[in-house]
């Protein structure tokens, strides 16, 4: 197999309101807009978005399907200099579900929510001393 890019379907109640979340704060773009999707992409390594309308069909499972679990879906970026992104996306006014903390294996981690309920984890893996 050889991927060649890769993305993430988010299915939320408003396309357009998430589309304007990750292009106003995340640095997306919008590469394509039809009806009820929206492709957002960047140039660097980062994972393509496609957010697409949640219609009545979403809400039953097909059979042998469960359905998934609201709230189960977390987007993850990896960025160098977190703080300075923080203090950006605070001033910004982003919705910040969980301020700047450093778990105990290293790692910087800050949480933003978006106006349809997708929580957007932004790390930085800070090395421990020594290694």
């Amino acid at each position: 197999m050889n991927i060649i890019a890769s993305a993430v379907l988010l299915t939320v109640g408003h396309p357009a309101a998430s589309s304007r979340f990750f292009t106003s704060h995340l640095g997306f773009r919008e590469v394509l807009v039809a009806d009820d999707v929206i492709h957002l992409s960047r140039d660097d390594a980062a994972t393509d978005l496609v957010v697409r309308r949640r219609d009545r069909c979403d809400t039953q499972p097909h059979p042998g399907q469960q359905p998934a679990a609201h709230g189960e879906v977390m987007v993850s970026f990896t960025v160098t200099d977190l703080a300075a992104e923080h203090e950006r996306l605070r001033r910004e006014g982003a919705r910040i579900s969980m301020p700047l903390r450093q778990e105990p294996w290293g790692e910087w981690v800050l949480q933003l929510l978006d106006p349809n309920g997708v929580v957007i984890q932004i790390v930085e893996w800070v090395p421990p001393v020594g290694a």
